[in-house]
């Protein structure tokens, strides 16, 4: 018994220091978005004390924001604007910022809950305690750590039941449609079919329950669909250049955020429709030739997958990388993932992100050199991380299991697959 008692002390004081930076950091987050502490740059709280709140008021009408162009969210979206009006004491971008705080809060605690049992680790809770945080206060003024917290609990639940990956990933996909990509790494056969049917599933009756909800459910789709290139995406680096040698566009608000409008960027983004296409030919061709899914294989594939999708993206707004951070994080919670190099490199990204926006916004908007080299450094990051990412997961479960398959037993099982692999590379 005194043993058992002396294992959990010390259980107890190995959680202190996580724990306790957790809470300073996320007490200067707080500071930051109630604008006790100012941060330099455009106001980051802008979009929740008017566009949020505007939807808000229309969404409490009983109808999706029909004529805002800026709405360009799956019907699910209402859930996490309407959200605040479950702290009526509180006004509405105070209860926004108090909510994304308590996601923050559950996705701490799922990793440090996952990193203590066998065969994890708590890397994955460090992740997030230095990634929140270094993406500053936007990480509390989007609706997207919500969405992350959804994300992350799918993830974590794959092990033990592919059908709660399967709904959650359903439900997020109508939320902010790239939750879907956290089961392009479910193990074939049984578990895919389970945690694919259930997504299907959830998807379709959150879908019809918003359609049958509330009028112009599906407005957010002509929308989305006339944007342009953002001036933080990997495609607007092009313009980042050219403007300095006679291009004749302009970069300026639309649909939301700060494009670049003129001659070529019809053809920058369909090139950029072209790579997203391109990424999810190798995600599928990466599933045809996949030959062993360890018990991080789910994580690093949605990991590798929503990077994927980020950086061929002609939207890259900041707070896509806190999607990152929370995958990274789930990679980094099980031993057996070699996502470290990629998910570090996401985290030194998200550091320069701060700088990019909101603190050097004005500078990228002008395309001048700190401007430039902020964001192309930005971008370089994330590009080098989605081509480590690719190579590390197909590495693992493709090209080595082919060549140890030879030596291992036709009836062994997955751990000893795995462990022999680990023993041979």
């Amino acid at each position: 018994m005194k043993t058992g008692g002396a294992v959990k002390d010390g259980s107890r004081t190995g959680l202190r220091l996580p724990l306790g930076l957790w809470a300073l950091t996320r007490v200067i987050l707080l500071l930051c978005v109630f604008k006790v502490v100012v941060v330099p740059g455009p106001d980051i709280t802008f979009d929740i004390s008017n566009i949020y709140q505007g939807w808000y008021e229309v969404l409490r009408t009983g109808t999706y924001p029909l004529d805002d162009v800026t709405w360009q969210y799956p019907p699910a979206a209402a859930l996490a604007i309407l959200s605040p009006g479950l702290l009526p004491f509180l006004g509405y971008a105070s209860a926004f910022f108090v909510l994304a705080f308590l996601c923050d809060a559950l996705v701490f605690g799922l990793l440090v809950h996952t990193g203590r049992r066998a065969g994890r680790t708590l890397n994955g809770a460090w992740i997030w305690i230095a990634g929140v945080p270094l993406l500053g206060p936007t990480a509390y003024a989007r609706y997207d750590v919500m969405v992350t917290a959804v994300a992350v609990a799918g993830l974590l639940a794959a092990g033990r039941s592919p059908r709660v990956l399967g709904a959650l990933a359903g439900f997020g996909a109508v939320l902010k449609v790239w939750p879907a990509l956290i089961l392009a790494g479910t193990a074939k056969g049984r578990a895919t079919f389970r945690a694919w049917s259930t997504a299907a599933g959830a998807a379709v009756a959150v879908l019809l329950l918003c359609v049958m909800w509330m009028p112009g459910a599906l407005a957010f789709l002509s929308f989305q669909r006339d944007r342009g290139t953002e001036v933080e995406s990997l495609g607007s680096m092009v313009f980042h250049v050219i403007r300095h040698v006679g291009w004749e566009g302009e970069a300026r608000m639309n649909y939301g955020s700060i494009e670049f409008l003129g001659p070529y960027v019809s053809a920058v983004s369909t090139a950029a429709l072209a790579l997203t296409v391109a990424a999810f030919g190798w995600l599928l061709l990466w599933r045809v030739r996949s030959r062993l899914f360890t018990s991080s294989t789910v994580a690093d594939a949605a990991f590798v997958a929503v990077l994927l999708f980020t950086v061929t993206s002609r939207v890259l707004s900041p707070q896509y990388m806190l999607w990152l951070v929370g995958l990274g994080a789930v990679c980094l919670a099980y031993r057996s993932s070699r996502m470290q190099r990629p998910v570090h490199l996401v985290i030194w990204a998200t550091a320069v992100t701060q700088f990019e926006f909101p603190v050097w916004f004005s500078h990228v908007t002008r395309s001048d050199p700190l401007g430039v080299a902020v964001l192309f450094t930005r971008n370089g990051l994330l590009i080098a991380a989605a081509l480590i990412a690719c190579r590390i997961l197909w590495r693992q479960t493709v090209t080595e299991p082919r060549l140890v398959g030879a030596v291992i037993p036709a009836q062994a099982t997955q751990p000893e697959r795995e462990k022999a692999l680990s023993g041979s590379f």
